[in-house]
């Protein structure tokens, strides 16, 4: 039997198995996709809690927003409601109902006291009426019926100082 030499001197049998103590790159690149898979799955995870994060400050700057609306919707109301009741001197009366700040029907031109007919911003209904019986049942005020506590506690104007520290919108 001859012996078959290959370019490097040793015999086919011996360059055989030289060849496996020889790393393969293919096979580097077969293992590496189990790093692969868990470095996706970091990455997801990452993801979502970054996610989740900026869904809480989205909540958290969505309420505040609402919340300086209602502020302002009740401001709007209240100095409707002001107005209504200066309009006519001598007669001081405060309004039977909220169409009636939209239009006064004590003034000749139906005055506007009120642009619109403002919904609570915190519920998406119409705001409660407050009424107040002593005065004929009529309006003296709006409030919400949000449950939710609210997130300014302190800091409002010298006129609303019942605001302070309250637990829950319609408080």
């Amino acid at each position: 039997m001859r012996r078959i030499k290959t370019h490097c001197g040793m015999r086919i049998a011996e360059c055989g198995l030289m060849q496996k103590r020889i790393r393969d790159p293919r096979s580097e690149i077969r293992n590496a996709s189990g790093f692969t898979y868990v470095a996706l799955l970091a990455a997801i995870v990452i993801i979502g809690i970054s996610m989740g994060a900026a869904g809480k400050y989205w909540s958290f700057v969505m309420q505040r927003d609402k919340e300086e609306e209602l502020l302002f919707r009740g401001e709007q109301y209240r100095l409707a409601i002001e107005r209504y009741y200066r309009a006519l001197p001598g007669r001081n009366a405060y309004p039977p109902s909220i169409e009636e700040l939209l239009k006064d029907s004590r003034t000749p031109a139906g005055k506007r006291h009120l642009r619109q007919a403002y919904k609570d911003p915190i519920t998406g209904e119409d705001f409660e009426i407050i009424r107040d019986q002593t005065k004929g049942n009529r309006i003296t005020g709006v409030l919400s019926t949000s449950d939710k506590e609210p997130l300014k506690k302190t800091g409002f104007p010298d006129q609303y100082p019942d605001f302070e520290n309250k637990t829950a919108y319609k408080d």
